[in-house]
């Protein structure tokens, strides 16, 4: 159940930890400042800024944090390893599915994660309750097991330039992939990885209500990009985006393991 509707959620807001994952690229948006003003009943705030390793000095980089850290970040979060989890956000580039990644690169059971499909977008359109009563918590002690094969380094990535073991797959705008366009984040060029193909994630979801489309309309698209298989990394900005791609394939694809370059172009094409 990778992904639940706005109802179903609506109807298990007491069966479920709620996890409000936004997160705005754009720097006039405060994700926080708008979770404290208005959010799903019992849901808790993700920063996806703090929750991150942000020690490699790239702008907006988003690299998993350490095992321990990540394990202090859910404990402190009330979250226990056998608690069922719904992801939201109210983000155009579904920066849940982002958490959805973290969540299950650490070990959390994948049948025990889901992400709310529509995020707040839909559930506001909805007119379902929001409030902006504090959520309390109550620290667990999570235990996290790491899956290093679900991500890819640089290296790795300059390695398969040349022997051409996977795919790479990126959710940026066709303009950013071609270098048509500047990168939003300063000190990044524009273009994109040598051999990689481009699969917008706005291609991929409803833009009035941010779900995503059909598994049909989805497979058709995956399809057309000449995608297929298992051996597909994701990449984007800064691993956002290839997140929500990785959670797409595997809609249609029971046999893929989430996997994303972790350093996305804001690691490769540093200047």
């Amino acid at each position: 159940m990778t992904l639940v509707s706005t109802n179903w959620l609506n109807q298990n807001l007491s069966k479920v930890k709620i996890i409000d994952a936004s997160w705005h690229l754009i720097k006039n948006r405060n994700a926080f400042e708008e979770y404290k003003r208005e959010h799903i009943r019992n849901a808790i705030f993700f920063d996806l800024d703090k929750n991150s390793n942000q020690t490699k000095g790239l702008p907006h980089s988003h690299f998993l944090p350490s095992l321990k850290n990540h394990e202090k970040i859910v404990s402190n979060m009330g979250i226990s390893n056998e608690d069922q989890i719904v992801i939201y956000c109210h983000s155009d580039l579904i920066s849940s599915c982002r958490a959805w990644f973290q969540l299950l690169y650490f070990g959390h059971n994948p049948k025990l994660i889901s992400v709310l499909n529509g995020g707040m977008k839909k559930w506001k359109l909805e007119k379902k309750e929001v409030t902006n009563i504090e959520t309390k918590i109550v620290p667990s002690k999570y235990i996290a097991n790491e899956n290093k094969n679900m991500i890819k380094i640089k290296s790795q990535i300059d390695e398969n330039i040349i022997k051409n073991k996977f795919i790479i797959l990126d959710a940026r705008s066709k303009n950013r992939f071609l270098g048509l366009e500047p990168e939003p984040r300063p000190g990044i060029k524009s273009g994109s990885i040598e051999g990689s193909k481009s699969l917008p994630l706005s291609e991929l979801v409803n833009s009035k209500d941010n779900t995503f489309l059909s598994n049909e309309k989805l497979k058709d698209i995956f399809d057309k990009t000449g995608i297929s298989g298992n051996k597909i990394v994701m990449s984007c900005g800064s691993s956002v985006s290839a997140s929500s791609l990785a959670l797409a394939y595997s809609l249609i694809n029971d046999d893929y393991m989430a996997k994303i370059y972790i350093g996305s172009w804001a690691e490769y094409g540093k200047k």
